[in-house]
């Protein structure tokens, strides 16, 4: 894999506020990371990209929390009762909760952060669909009743990408607009007046927070914060990363390449493990309504011309261990995967042959404008394997290397090729949001309404529907291999492989937590 060099342009932070900081320590009480790339926002219901998600979970809480198996648990809540055989869930919250500017944190706040959520979310818009009404019965009680029961609600309000981010109701008005605030009650509060777009992002101690009574799991349990402040340093460049880490002006590195590993391995003072235990199921999404993309044989020639091997090979080099693939549209060991239609990956026809399926319908070489972001590294990595591979088999791609802010901001877009849209980009995915048909917002294909691509597929919809309402373990399987079966046909996405990356940072930071995504309570430095 070769490494580039980032394009400058990273989409900027909205400013945000943070009042009654806590007295600032020494350097000792300071940790530095350097995530994989710039946030591109600090808003984790508004932009669900996987940096603003883990520095969302710093400053944001939501209702539930997952523990290590992914099963959740009530966190700003005490706990729920559910009535009127399932249709019925009424929240209390835990007491003496207060958001970063002071403020209790009160049910109504909580209500028109999930009614903002459920806008954004794909599996948040289903749960809006079941909902008769949703109140705020006092300051501490919030009140569900549903059109039907829906046991997989906390599921729902566990997930992680994106976040059910709980802020203050003035900030929840437009859920089609970034926050104009960065306020939350997590364990961090965002320090707006040192974040330099591209180069820091500083997070202070919260001084105000309570924590749980439980032993800390990941994101379940009590969050006890060791730092007095924790600084993000974007370092684009990995081996500049890499050698910080070696001399000790950083602390940790979200995730270095893997061609660097061997060398960080061997430097004194450094520790290389596997934090994320869980990793990423990269994809890459179509533009279902502009372009050749709109058209399910150029996506099924995709699919079929894709080599997932050399896909996940490229981002994690010699670490064998560190990949798996082939996959298909759930994750690997979920409750939903299985071998239906597998041999769309498993079976790779020639490249003679792409080109006959390309032809006979109606792939005229037509220009696919594929955006291919140089941060992260492993989107990098994957795009540039995917674009050999599609020119192999015929396809007229035009690339667009760009950072990975700029994508965010611009697959939004829903103008034509010639008026600066676009036809496919990179993503990701953690696995638990690919475990079954509920949380697997990138399966949803209900046109306007899913995640940007707006594919549109009734029998998948159908399907989906029928799995959540199905009590039977059975039905469910079969009901989710006919979806996966739909889903090879349709392709609401290009499956890539399932990647769980390494981790490094210096010998004297302990207390990491495993899990999807990094966290930054319980971590201690010697």
């Amino acid at each position: 894999m070769q490494r580039r060099d980032l394009l400058t342009g990273a989409a900027a932070l909205a400013s945000g506020t943070m009042l009654a900081q806590p007295a600032i320590g020494g350097t000792s009480k300071t940790l530095v990371f350097v995530p994989t790339t710039n946030p591109p926002s600090y808003d984790p219901v508004f932009n669900p990209a996987q940096a603003t998600r883990t520095l969302g979970l710093m400053i944001y809480e939501s209702l539930y929390s997952r523990d290590m198996a992914l099963n959740p648990h009530p966190h700003m809540l005490d706990g729920h009762l559910v009535e009127d055989n399932g249709k019925r869930w009424t929240m209390k919250l835990r007491a003496g909760q207060m958001f970063h500017d002071g403020t209790p944190v009160l049910a109504r706040d909580c209500v028109a952060s999930i009614r903002r959520w459920m806008a954004r979310d794909p599996a948040g818009g289903y749960v809006k669909d079941l909902v008769d009404a949703l109140e705020a019965a006092d300051d501490r009680t919030i009140v569900w009743r549903l059109k039907k029961p829906f046991p997989f609600l906390p599921k729902a309000l566990a997930k992680t990408q994106p976040t059910c981010a709980i802020m203050p109701e003035r900030l929840c008005a437009d859920p089609y607009k970034q926050a104009p605030e960065c306020i939350g009650s997590g364990p961090f509060v965002w320090v707006a007046d040192e974040f330099v777009t591209g180069s820091r992002a500083v997070f202070a101690k919260n001084p105000r927070y309570v924590p749980r009574q439980e032993k800390v799991e990941h994101r379940w349990g009590g969050y006890h914060v060791n730092f007095d402040r924790v600084e993000w340093r974007i370092i684009p460049d990995a081996a500049t990363a890499a050698s910080a880490l070696t001399t000790g002006e950083v602390d940790w590195v979200e995730m270095p390449l893997p061609d660097l590993l061997p060398m960080l391995r061997k430097a004194p003072g450094v520790t290389v493990g596997r934090i994320d235990t869980h990793g990423v199921l990269p994809v890459l999404r179509p533009n279902f309504i502009v372009g050749p993309t709109a058209n399910a044989v150029v996506r099924r020639a995709m699919v079929a011309a894709v080599n997932q091997v050399d896909a996940m090979t490229a981002v994690m080099g010699e670490d064998r261990e560190g990949w798996r693939a082939p996959v298909g549209f759930f994750a690997p060991g979920s409750e939903s995967a299985s071998e239906a239609g597998m041999e769309a990956v498993r079976n790779r026809p020639s490249a003679e042959a792409i080109k006959k399926m390309l032809k006979d319908g109606g792939y005229n070489g037509e220009k696919i404008v594929f955006m291919h972001p140089t941060d992260p590294a492993a989107y990098d990595a994957v795009c540039q394997v995917a674009e050999g591979d599609f020119r192999r088999v015929g396809l007229n791609i035009e690339v667009q290397t760009t950072d990975w802010g700029t994508v965010t901001q611009r697959r939004a877009s829903k103008e034509s090729l010639d008026k600066g849209g676009w036809s496919l980009f990179p993503s990701g995915f953690p696995p638990v949001d690919l475990s079954n048909p509920v949380l697997a917002g990138g399966l949803r294909t209900n046109g306007k309404d899913a995640w940007v691509g707006w594919p549109e597929n009734s029998r998948i919809e159908a399907l989906r529907d029928a799995w959540i309402d199905s009590t039977d373990a059975a039905e469910q399987k079969r009901l989710s291999e006919q979806i996966q079966q739909e889903c090879f046909a349709f392709v609401p996405y290009i499956p890539l492989g399932q990647y769980l990356p390494a981790g490094a940072w210096r010998a004297n930071i302990t207390g990491h937590l495993p899990g999807p995504a990094p966290v930054f309570w319980n971590v201690e430095k010697g």
